[in-house]
């Protein structure tokens, strides 16, 4: 049974109990974090190092933890902003570069031996690559993570509004991509 949040936030404001709060949450989120995580940057590698980025930043800032969204929600939004740095760092690095990141993730995901799909999924992978990153972390976010929009504004810092469109402009690209054949 998995503890309730306001049990891990209690322990962790205890001194001799915070090793036990630091490990009860890192049971009940590192799943859907890590799987949160992996479908933006694709490699385990870089997932596996983001998400121990995301749980330190969590644990040092937990104390700082207001509670006006749930530890649920605070998490994503530790977790997509420490992945989107990551992918602007890698951006940056590869504009010095000739390199594309979308055809680099994409050749990645071809040989990734822990890559565990069909090929459906992995077709909706490439598709997903090819969106532009808001759309990408938005359709993730929605339709893997089954989030709500109100969670997703709460993570993101935007109106329900645009990320209902996001979402509805990232469908229609998926659905074209799938339909022209274009991977």
């Amino acid at each position: 049974m998995q503890p309730d949040d306001k049990e891990i936030l209690h322990l962790a404001q205890r001194a001799d109990k915070q090793n036990e709060a630091l490990v009860l949450l890192m049971k009940k989120y590192k799943e859907r974090l890590y799987w949160h995580i992996r479908k933006m940057v694709i490699v385990h590698e870089d997932a596996d190092d983001l998400l121990q980025n995301t749980f330190m930043k969590a644990w040092k800032n937990l104390g700082s933890f207001r509670g006006d969204a749930s530890l649920y929600t605070w998490l994503y939004k530790i977790a997509t902003n420490e992945t989107l740095n990551y992918i602007n760092k890698k951006k940056e690095a590869l504009l010095n570069e000739d390199a594309d990141m979308e055809l680099m993730l994409g050749h990645k995901l071809e040989t990734d031996p822990l890559f565990t799909g069909d090929e459906i999924q992995k077709r909706l992978q490439k598709c997903l690559l090819a969106l532009p990153e808001k759309q990408r972390l938005v359709f993730n976010m929605k339709y893997f993570d089954d989030m709500t929009y109100e969670q997703i504004s709460q993570i993101l810092g935007t109106s329900v509004g645009a990320l209902k469109a996001s979402y509805f402009h990232a469908v229609r690209k998926i659905e074209a991509f799938i339909k022209n054949e274009v991977f």
